[in-house]
């Protein structure tokens, strides 16, 4: 099931590298961040201005950091701009790229081409109203933001700009429909899920404007790999 992970898995070493690439790209900075490290006060620790200057690191490449911190803190940062200040919905939006940085296990299911069909067939066919049922559909939710917020070219080949949201549209659906199922049998998780049907129009801007710094606008073209690479490597845009 997907759900909001990825404080719990950040490790004090984790926090420690943050606090170290913060010294990194501003030495002024570092007491205050390692008092919030050693105090307890890892939110505000997360969302210094300066911790995402030292995530996304200087010249195309991000900072030599855990991954959850590399998608969580920008996520965040985005989120905050737009007036949403659910840290349990910022989590929530990390979890989906890192969930999904390897896409073997979608694809054990059959469930990794970003096709609609192929996801409402295999939520349709599980046992209605189940626990199963409801975690295939958060699952198939959470996998059409996926492909709408880091890989839109590929959702665009599938029929143009609509598809966009069409997958956006289908993944708050799939988000009320797991929220519905678990109301009564787990409570705390068919709320994320409410609100993860709320906002999967933010969700899937965020992943959007987010992906950019690691994925790039065009992942999929060996143009965009090219560009990458020589951004990575300080050779220009």
């Amino acid at each position: 099931m997907i759900v909001p992970m990825i404080h719990r898995m950040l490790k004090r070493d984790d926090l420690a590298r943050l606090v170290a690439a913060i010294a990194a790209a501003d030495p002024q900075s570092a007491r205050d961040a390692a008092h919030k490290l050693e105090s307890g006060e890892i939110d505000l620790l997360l969302d210094l201005p300066i911790a995402l200057k030292a995530v996304r690191g200087h010249d195309g490449v991000p900072g030599a950091l855990p991954l959850p911190l590399l998608w969580y803190v920008p996520i965040r940062a985005l989120l905050r701009d737009q007036g949403v200040d659910d840290i349990t919905i910022a989590d929530f939006a990390a979890t989906i790229p890192v969930a999904f940085v390897s896409s073997r296990s979608a694809r054990r299911f059959g469930l990794g081409d970003p096709a609609l069909t192929t996801w409402l067939t295999s939520i349709a066919s599980l046992p209605h109203g189940t626990i199963v049922q409801a975690e295939r559909a958060a699952y198939c939710a959470a996998l059409a933001l996926w492909w709408a917020g880091c890989f839109p070219e590929r959702v665009e080949s599938h029929g143009g700009r609509g598809m966009l949201r069409a997958y956006v549209d289908f993944a708050a659906g799939a988000f009320e429909r797991a929220a519905r199922i678990l109301d009564a049998l787990e409570p705390g998780t068919a709320q994320v899920y409410e609100e993860a049907a709320r906002k999967s129009i933010i969700i899937y801007s965020t992943l959007d404007r987010a992906r950019r710094d690691y994925i790039g606008s065009k992942a999929h073209t060996p143009r965009d790999k090219i560009r990458r690479f020589l951004k990575r490597m300080g050779h220009g845009e």
